[in-house]
């Protein structure tokens, strides 16, 4: 049975694509550093997964793991839509963090796959509508695709061995995931590698070896991200200002805050207000 932390589910969107095609193409093989789930909308398209080739058909889904080569091909008189979701900040109690611990890339669904379907129209509604809060219905929405997977997963399609974490793996798992929880309830607070450290009675060194490894950031450069995910959400989908979206999320500098912003997002606070007004 596969199992989710809820404290800590939830899923950063780096990008949601569709792409229609109706002509012979041939893709560049590649691989990415983070999860891409690529969804068969209508139609058939070709696939070359780590040099094995899969005819797909609408309704089948791909669930490509961090590192795993493919590339897609296009056959004359075929035509197909897909949706790709490019994702991170995944994890399976017990198995490393964006990692679908399943023998194959390929997911035929069974018991949800109308409900699975069904999600991804409204998706693509959210995504191209771009209604106030489209940002968090889309990631709401990418959630239940996520539950759907899981919900219809057969045993017998795990791959435990090659996946499944050592008893120490999953203690440092553990430890990072209460930091990120933690994290997510008082990020308006000053919260600090000291005041982390006290509150999980653990040395800030150690704090940040384990956070290091599981996650790729520091503590705090994650708390940033998370405070900036939050400030966004509010922009969008509430009347605030720039200062009171800072605030809110416990930066009293709201210059400070526009800057940190726009390096992580590319542009500023305010566009986000136009975009919304």
């Amino acid at each position: 049975m596969l199992k989710i932390n809820t404290t800590t589910f939830n899923p950063q969107i780096l990008y949601i694509a569709d792409c229609y095609t109706n002509e012979p193409s041939t893709g560049t093989k590649h691989h990415h550093d983070f999860l891409e789930m690529s969804i068969i909308y209508s139609g058939s398209v070709n696939y070359n997964i780590d040099n094995q080739i899969y005819h797909l058909k609408a309704g089948d889904v791909l669930l490509f793991n961090p590192g795993i080569d493919h590339f897609e091909f296009s056959e004359d008189g075929t035509e197909n839509t897909q949706i790709h979701i490019g994702f991170r900040h995944f994890s399976l109690e017990g198995y490393p963090r964006d990692t679908f611990p399943f023998k194959t890339s390929i997911i035929r669904l069974h018991e949800n796959k109308t409900k699975f379907m069904e999600t991804c129209t409204q998706l693509l509604a959210e995504k191209y509508h771009e209604k106030p809060g489209y940002d968090l219905m889309l990631k709401a929405l990418l959630m239940h695709l996520i539950i759907y997977i899981l919900r219809d997963a057969d045993p017998e399609q795990l791959e435990n061995n090659g996946f499944k974490l050592s008893t120490e793996a999953q203690e440092k798992q553990t430890l990072v995931n209460e930091i990120i929880h933690y994290m997510e309830k008082h990020h308006t607070e000053d919260v600090t590698l000291s005041s982390l450290s006290q509150t999980m009675y653990i040395s800030p060194t150690y704090i940040s070896k384990v956070f290091k490894e599981e996650t790729g950031e520091s503590p705090i450069n994650y708390l940033i991200k998370i405070r900036l995910s939050r400030a966004h959400d509010l922009l969008t989908s509430q009347d605030v200002t720039v200062k009171e979206a800072a605030k809110l999320v416990g930066y009293n500098d709201a210059l400070y805050f526009s800057k940190l912003f726009k390096k992580y997002y590319g542009f500023p606070p305010s566009d986000v207000l136009k975009q919304t007004s």
